[in-house]
């Protein structure tokens, strides 16, 4: 090859991989990470990334180039010259390739060990997955049960799933790891958080007509702060007065992100709204307290007219206690509304 014909080589192939780069490095294809986990998983990424930018230069530069240099002419219906190969060529395509997919697999391999391996001081956290909801239970709290997630910054946190009907699929975008929860299985998924905030949980797998409202909060606090919440919560949810400790139940559950309650500050629009219940139970001809009650546990039992069934999961497992706390907040909060 004459030197042009190099120059022209390198050049197409340096213009696109500088395109390749700027679609990579301008366009926002992560999340910003907030655990340990996340930065070796973008890491991997930007790692396979670069290997594919490199090799897109190359076939790109060798395809442009080939379709310029040797196109036949319009006038030209002779077969181009006989090739026999080129052993040296065919080995260096075999071998590079297999090199890049070994070290890929090395790189990998030693990222999922790395975000695999638990530390000393570990917070062990319960999921519980139900049509449509999110519960988290910690068994260091008394099992206090909430419907957000909290954990504090820099503490290896594991997650034990499970599934109370169908598959379900965990996923904080910001922690870049998913985990099917399985019924009859019990995975589990391990958090490093290193960055404060408030992080989405979403329900990633079709899990049936309110999927869409699968979704609840991650937060991420200070040690201090985490170890003041729980003493809050675990409180708030032993105190004898019902209003209080209502009050906290249904905060920590996911109920606000469906319901209407004006006490709570909720605005949910997906189920009936809260502030109405001595309305819906007239309708429905009980008691005002058994309505409330089995609405919790049972709600399909009874379906306000307007309203689907098999949307509300029902929430059978709450604690007495807090099943209790949160009938006598809802009764005294509607009766105010």
């Amino acid at each position: 090859m004459r030197r042009g014909q190099v120059f022209a080589l390198i050049g197409i192939g340096v213009l696109a991989g500088g395109l390749a780069t700027a679609v990579a490095v301008l366009l926002p294809w992560l999340p910003s990470p907030a655990s340990a986990e996340a930065h070796r998983i973008f890491d991997l990424f930007w790692f396979v990334t670069i290997i594919c930018i490199v090799i897109f230069a190359i076939v790109t530069a060798a395809l442009l180039y080939a379709v310029v240099r040797f196109r036949a002419r319009p006038d030209d219906d002779t077969d181009g010259p006989p090739t026999h190969g080129h052993t040296g060529l065919e080995i260096a395509w075999t071998v590079v390739p297999t090199v890049l997919v070994i070290a890929i697999g090395v790189v990998s391999a030693i990222v999922l060990a790395r975000d695999d391996a638990l530390g000393k001081n570990v917070l062990r956290i319960n999921v519980t997955a139900q049509q449509f909801a999110w519960s988290f239970s910690y068994p260091e709290a008394k099992n206090l049960t909430t419907g957000n997630l909290r954990v504090p910054l820099g503490r290896d946190i594991l997650l034990t799933f499970t599934s109370k009907d169908v598959i379900h699929s965990f996923w904080v975008p910001e922690w870049a790891q998913k985990q099917d929860t399985v019924p009859g299985i019990h995975p589990t998924l391990h958090i490093t958080p290193d960055k404060l905030g408030r992080y989405p949980v979403i329900c990633t797998e079709l899990c049936g007509l309110g999927h869409a409202t699968m979704r609840t909060w991650a937060y991420v606090m200070t040690p201090a702060a985490y170890r003041a919440w729980v003493h809050g919560q675990t409180a708030a949810t032993s105190s004898p007065s019902p209003t209080v400790s209502g009050a906290a139940v249904f905060k920590n559950q996911p109920c606000g992100s469906c319901h209407t309650l004006a006490a709570a500050g909720s605005k949910g629009q997906v189920g009936p709204d809260l502030d109405k219940l001595t309305q819906y139970a007239a309708q429905a001809h009980q008691p005002l307290e058994a309505f409330v009650r089995e609405s919790i546990t049972d709600p399909n039992k009874y379906v306000q007219p307007g309203y689907h069934p098999n949307v509300m999961p029902p929430f059978a497992s709450l604690p007495k206690d807090q099943l209790d706390a949160l009938v006598q907040y809802l009764i005294q909060s509607s009766k105010k509304g």
